[in-house]
């Protein structure tokens, strides 16, 4: 089939996208996050797809799991795997609105991964009208937790990704038009301090301040970065009045490695930290962590089905292993084959000049169907 002849058109993507962008789902908003899963479900429902809705737990928006018809349903088949849910809390658009600069869209959320998760469903849509059936039955899963750490969802994701021969995952493509086929292992911890209170005006040096060592611990822990893993912190809270010593400070922090054995180290590292020092006691409770995703024949040989489709299509597609994780850690990890970084192309995830290049709608949509068009 000649997949470029389908009628793509990013104009039209992109006011179907606009909707969705406006719909603020920050992480810890469940709510928010779900409305922005209604939002996906009427799109799917009107795809003819049989919706399930999947209550959220740990204070976390549920998910929506979604079976296309196909004649051998049931059947392993294809697990197109994004999330919803943002770094951007509500009230973003304030500051970062929904507006047109070129072929660029500004949005909060616009990149990763609202745009991914809209062009797959619209190579669902541009497959159907053109009455082309996909060799495999198709899944869509979408999740509300993805940005941190996919606490609630990651049972679910996997258990659906060994259902299934294939895991595509629209996240942001890479700078250069490429896909990712692995991704470095991520561990998040949460800190904290307990030291002893006092007037900090009238017995300053009776107290032992529990941000000092913080502080202190927060230099050190940065200070472990190498290149073959690295160490921030990201969320700091202490204290409650300027007048009093703080007795209590905490923190989050992250490290992510290209190789699980060098993780494994700056886990240890992190943990060897804990210990009492001038009288504040400092612990380190290890969090969430994805594990290291390593390309092996199985996501190699679905990378270069996409590279031949692109070719196909007029463009290179390189591919690359990837910091910054996504969900593509857990099925790729599992040993499923499984191709990341199929969403649109842009800039500034994360930040107040997030967008996407509007013509990579069209295109990455495209690349998206000849996937779901020949995979079997």
């Amino acid at each position: 089939m000649n997949f470029a002849a389908l009628p793509f058109d990013a104009e039209a993507m992109l006011q179907g996208l606009i909707p969705w962008v406006l719909c603020e789902s920050p992480t810890h908003d469940a709510a928010a996050v779900n409305r922005m899963l209604d939002l996906a479900s009427i799109d799917l429902a009107a795809m003819g797809a049989v919706i399930e809705r999947i209550p959220g737990r740990m204070g976390f928006a549920g998910c929506v799991r979604a079976r296309l018809p196909h004649p051998r349903a049931g059947e392993p088949g294809v697990l197109i795997c994004g999330h919803f849910d943002t770094v951007h809390p509500v009230g973003t658009l304030e500051r970062l609105p929904v507006r047109r600069e070129g072929d660029k869209c500004f949005g909060p959320g616009v990149m990763d991964m609202k745009s991914g998760n809209y062009l797959a469903l619209e190579a669902l849509r541009q497959l159907a009208r053109a009455g082309v059936q996909t060799p495999l039955p198709v899944t869509v899963l979408f999740t509300p937790d993805e940005e941190v750490g996919t606490p609630s969802a990651r049972e679910l994701i996997e258990q659906e990704a060994l259902r299934n021969r294939y895991v595509l995952v629209p996240e942001p493509s890479l700078t250069d038009n490429g896909v990712v086929t692995g991704r470095y292992a991520i561990a998040r911890f949460n800190l904290r301090a307990e030291g002893r209170p006092s007037h900090a005006g009238a017995q300053l040096s009776a107290g032992r301040s529990a941000i000092r060592e913080m502080a202190r611990q927060i230099l050190a822990i940065e200070a472990m970065t190498t290149a073959d893993c690295t160490f921030s912190v990201g969320v700091i809270n202490g204290g409650q009045w300027v007048n009093c010593v703080p007795s209590v400070c905490t923190a989050e922090a992250l490290s992510m490695a290209r190789r699980q054995k060098d993780l494994d180290a700056g886990v240890a590292a992190m943990l060897a930290l804990e210990g009492e020092r001038d009288g504040v006691r400092f612990t380190v409770t290890r969090g969430v962590t994805r594990p290291v995703w390593e390309p092996d024949a199985g996501t190699m040989a679905l990378y270069e089905r996409a590279r031949a489709i692109a070719a196909d299509l007029g463009f290179d597609l390189p591919h690359a292993s990837q910091g910054g994780g996504s969900d593509g850690n857990f099925t790729g990890a599992l040993g499923v084959p499984t191709l990341d970084g199929l969403g649109a192309l842009g800039a500034g995830a994360h930040t107040l000049n997030e967008h996407i290049l509007v013509s990579s709608l069209a295109s990455r949509g495209r690349l998206f169907a000849g996937l779901l068009a020949t995979l079997q």
